[in-house]
């Protein structure tokens, strides 16, 4: 097959151009596209929402600011969902041994459909420990033009607690420290609403590794779940798809070891969770760049930790 005029639509065009596609269009014409949609880059917006957990209950939201972003940029946007799984509530069942794997069946899942359906770029939006270093996987296995969008962080509950706050509850009435009643009132309010759970746990710190290995827009990291900036970095998420094909630029381009390295040193720079470790190397093995333990050995021995937030907190 010859190379389509217009590179920024090599996989689309495959789908929708000429006679042979009529039954394509056809289908896609009953979900919204039009004449002029069929000339245009397709974006999938890889949504993670669930109402399995807060952090990616609100997601649907944001995946159409990121859709609204890539139309507004020129293409058209087709949101599609994948699956996500929550540590925090499988935590201490048998659930758990569900848990890195769902990190596999994710980045499957955004290769099957963005493979099958022809797709020239992709936004993904994640936020929780499996599904954002899955959401990066896919996005490395396809090397299309490509952006990851954190979900954001969570909102604190009352007196500055969080899900941490409920397990250390939970200790606490073990031992007798605490009654039924206080324990009840901590689990009531310690989880206000939408988004990743509030701490430098693994959330947070594969969403600050991932803006600076250069696979988010700046910011993205540090904006909260329900916030305007988080549903204005969707936006401009979309936008960025259309000038990262436009430009041919494409994950492999992106995700270099040099990249790596620099999300290492964020994550010792900040005190980040050490799942970073184990979810950095399956990244790094799935765009074909070395990485080992002996790294992260390395350069934390030259890099200082500048933050204390919580958990590792002393205040």
């Amino acid at each position: 097959m010859n190379e389509p005029e217009n590179n920024s639509r090599r996989h689309s065009s495959q789908v929708v151009d000429g006679p042979g596609k009529a039954a394509s269009r056809a289908m896609l014409r009953a979900v919204g596209f039009n004449d002029e949609d069929f000339k245009k880059p397709q974006v999938g917006i890889a949504s993670t929402w669930s109402m399995v957990t807060p952090c990616n209950s609100h997601i649907n939201e944001l995946a159409e600011f990121a859709r609204d972003g890539a139309d507004a940029g020129g293409g058209k946007g087709v949101i599609f969902n994948t699956i996500t799984i929550s540590d925090g509530i499988a935590n201490g069942t048998e659930g758990m041994k569900y848990s890195l794997v769902s990190r596999e069946v994710i980045a499957d899942s955004i290769e099957t459909v963005a493979g099958c359906e022809g797709f020239d770029g992709l936004v993904a939006i994640g936020g929780c420990d499996k599904n954002m270093p899955g959401c990066l996987m896919g996005l490395a296995r396809l090397n299309r033009p490509s952006v990851f969008v954190y979900g954001g962080t969570i909102m604190p509950g009352k007196g500055h607690t969080d899900i941490v706050s409920v397990f250390e509850a939970m200790g606490a009435h073990s031992r007798g420290d605490i009654d039924l009643i206080e324990l009840k009132n901590i689990e009531e309010t310690a989880i206000p609403g939408p988004g990743s759970c509030g701490g430098m746990y693994t959330a947070n710190t594969m969403a600050s590794a991932i803006e600076a290995l250069g696979m988010s827009l700046p910011g993205s990291s540090a904006q909260n779940a329900i916030s305007q900036e988080k549903r204005d970095d969707c936006k401009a998420a979309g936008e960025a798809v259309l000038a990262l094909l436009a430009d041919d630029i494409k994950p492999s381009d992106i995700m270099t070891r040099e990249a790596f390295e620099n999300a290492i040193t964020v994550v010792i720079a900040l005190g980040g969770s050490t799942n970073a470790v184990l979810h950095l190397i399956a990244m790094a093995r799935t765009i074909g760049v070395e990485l080992s333990l002996a790294d992260f050995t390395e350069i934390g021995k030259r890099v200082p930790v500048l933050a204390d937030p919580a958990p590792a907190a002393t205040i």
